[in-house]
């Protein structure tokens, strides 16, 4: 089997980790990153920009082109996109008339886009062209099922992380405050100002909370990344998820990187929250603002014995459970395998 990986090559990108455990089992695999195309030009110049908005570049048919030349050189057999905001449905259509099968993995939902990285035309019009959808959504996979008669995986998120970072940072010590690692948007401000002024202390890490919100209660940090993101998971007493509108029965990604590294994740609950966590042992579900308040207050006075034990038990049923991206992808390897049965 030969796996074409089309999306991007940045150092947080899924696809690079999907790539990574695809080769790890034994699947010859290559990564198209047509994202970082599309980026490249587009912060090249103001120029083209202008061209992008006013429809008179030609970059997506210059992605295409190296698309398909990179498909004729390495010949798979398979094609997984990745969103596939880059990739025209008259590419597809030529793939799929070589015999190549097509799937898809959309982290965001294809139905609601929620800013210019979330979607466009490429994406609607190509959902008819797969012979598989990915979906981490249960919502996204009835619709696509229902609407489409779509052949659909759920293919939920999952964490990526090292043993030994794992076992660095459980030896910290805690910090008994609140702590929201994202970034902004107005309906995860207004839980975040509810909270403060009812006299929770969140630490805030992400771009332009300041733009959102100000309270004494609250201090704002820079976004973390790498090994100082899995510490700021880990070293809270409080991890809280808060779901954006494209997942708001559903969950993402911080769903499985919290309970990962052993955090106490206090987020939605949400249809799949309920299905992948044990409610009061491996995580906190509240229902709205004052439920999290309260659990948030309850979680805050836990012996250092009750807290240790909701984090043990929140990194074993990760483990347990395969929710780790080498899980997922063995999964994802096996419906792909199907296409060809």
């Amino acid at each position: 089997m030969k796996i074409l990986l089309v999306g991007s090559d940045q150092v947080w990108s899924l696809e690079r980790i999907f790539l990574k455990y695809l080769r790890e089992a034994g699947v010859d695999t290559e990564l198209f990153a047509a994202q970082n195309l599309f980026y490249e030009y587009n912060g090249r110049s103001v120029i083209n920009k202008i061209k992008l908005k006013l429809g008179l570049s030609h970059i997506y048919e210059s992605i295409n082109s190296q698309f398909l030349a990179t498909v004729e050189r390495f010949s798979p057999d398979t094609v997984w996109i990745f969103k596939g905001m880059e990739i025209s449905p008259a590419s597809l259509k030529y793939l799929r008339s070589k015999n190549i099968k097509l799937a898809n993995y959309n982290p965001d939902n294809p139905f609601i886009f929620t800013g210019k990285g979330s979607g466009n035309k490429y994406v609607t019009d190509s959902i008819g062209l797969y012979d598989l959808h990915f979906t981490y959504n249960l919502e996204v996979k009835k619709r696509l099922e229902e609407e489409f008669s779509m052949n659909t995986a759920l293919l939920p998120f999952g964490f990526e992380l090292d043993e030994k970072i794992y076992q660095l940072y459980s030896k910290e010590p805690e910090i008994i405050r609140g702590c929201f690692v994202g970034n902004p948007d107005p309906q995860r401000a207004a839980v975040i100002k509810e909270l403060a002024m009812a006299g929770l202390g969140i630490d805030l890490y992400g771009n332009d909370w300041e733009k959102f919100v100000s309270h004494p209660g609250l201090q704002i940090f820079p976004p973390v990344y790498g090994n100082d993101f899995w510490e700021m998971l880990r070293v809270y007493r409080v991890q809280l998820n808060l779901m954006r509108i494209h997942n708001e029965d559903s969950h993402n990604m911080r769903s499985f990187e919290i309970p990962g590294i052993g955090g106490i994740m206090l987020a939605p609950s949400t249809t799949e929250h309920k299905i992948f966590f044990k409610d009061g042992a491996e995580a906190f579900l509240f229902t709205d603002v004052q439920d999290c308040l309260q659990k948030a207050k309850n979680i805050l006075v836990f012996s250092k014995e009750q807290a240790e034990r909701i984090r043990q038990q929140a990194r074993e049923k990760s483990l347990s459970a395969g929710y780790s991206y080498r899980d997922r992808t063995k999964s994802a390897l096996q419906h792909l395998q199907q296409l060809h049965a």
